[in-house]
């Protein structure tokens, strides 16, 4: 055996280093299990960290989207066609997670314009920097009260008018509490626009931002990319995220706690920042939590903490692109 690895050495000893990388590659991959037979999206996940450069360039190399929207370069030898079961996926997007009831509560005490929410919404569901799932605005109760910010997604209320205008049933309520619109049956009629109390849904006016990446990438309703032009679109609670057993995208990406989100069931919810967990009726009940226009009748599950004891103090932004 001790032969065979000095035989190996001298043998390395003589081939270019390109050669001696080819090889690795192989052998990396054949340990792997899937030499000719990877998928496109696995075959991203492989060279995600794996250096790998063929010595005639960039030739036999294909882009591919991945599941997490990162353009990557892999070799075309060994992509395969992967179709998913489009009817088991709107079926799922339409049940949602079985024995849940997925609630938010946001801490207008915390609040301090970081946009960090509307960025990774903005990133996830293909969006423009003017268009919004969620929004922060600048509230003030009378002229006598200090202004504060007020992050604003989609209520998804239990009651949800924009449902029962619908003529298509293409926005619909989940068993888990979950408002979603499947733009594949969207006709661009915007009723439900004008029902919603609330001005959580855009209409996409022009063809979405990086349309040609996402070109031929299957549509997810838990996720809803790819965009099309002519439909509507809004806060989906990060229905994809959910799916994976994590929390929604403006959740985790918020820099000062000011969201919690988790299950009523339960009565359980989690701080995006802290990754503390507490009681969901104590926190509404001990810091006189409250919803937006309850006397509508349409029961949101957004709650609001008022901004008591805030810990920054309101700073005027120069911008107010934000504002409605």
């Amino acid at each position: 055996m001790g032969k065979n690895k000095e035989t190996s050495r001298e043998e390395n000893s003589k081939k270019k280093p390109e050669e001696i990388l080819d090889e690795s590659r192989r052998d990396f991959l054949k340990r792997a299990g899937i030499l000719g037979a990877i998928s496109a999206t696995g075959a991203a996940a492989v060279f995600a960290g794996y250096k790998y450069e063929k010595s005639k360039g960039k030739e036999g190399m294909v882009k591919v989207l991945t599941e997490d929207n990162r353009l990557v370069e892999i070799p075309a030898d060994q992509m395969t066609d992967f179709k998913p079961d489009l009817k088991a996926l709107q079926t799922r997007g339409r049940e949602g997670i079985e024995g849940k009831r997925w609630v938010m509560v946001i801490d207008l005490s915390k609040c301090r314009n970081a946009r960090k929410c509307v960025e990774a919404c903005q990133s996830a569901h293909q969006l423009r920097p003017y268009e919004y799932h969620i929004n922060t605005l600048v509230m003030q109760e009378s002229v006598n009260t200090s202004p504060y910010f007020m992050p604003k997604p989609c209520q998804h209320c239990d009651n949800p008018p924009c449902v029962s205008v619908c003529p298509v049933d293409a926005t619909y309520k989940r068993q888990d509490g979950i408002v979603l619109i499947d733009n594949e049956r969207c006709i661009g009629c915007r009723f439900c626009m004008s029902a919603c109390p609330y001005s959580a849904r855009i209409f996409h006016w022009q063809e979405p931002v990086m349309a040609d990446e996402y070109e031929g990438k299957t549509y997810d309703v838990e996720l809803n990319v790819p965009q099309s032009k002519g439909t509507i679109s809004k806060c989906l609670f990060s229905a994809d995220r959910l799916r994976e057993g994590k929390l929604p995208y403006c959740v985790s990406a918020c820099p000062n706690g000011v969201f919690w989100f988790g299950d009523e069931n339960e009565d359980a919810v989690t701080n995006g920042t802290t990754l503390e967990t507490t009681s969901f009726s104590e926190l509404i009940n001990l810091n006189g939590g409250y919803r937006l226009m309850p006397e509508l009748g349409t029961d949101p599950r957004v709650y609001y903490l008022p901004p008591k004891n805030r810990l920054f103090d309101f700073e005027q932004p120069e911008s107010k692109e934000y504002e409605i």
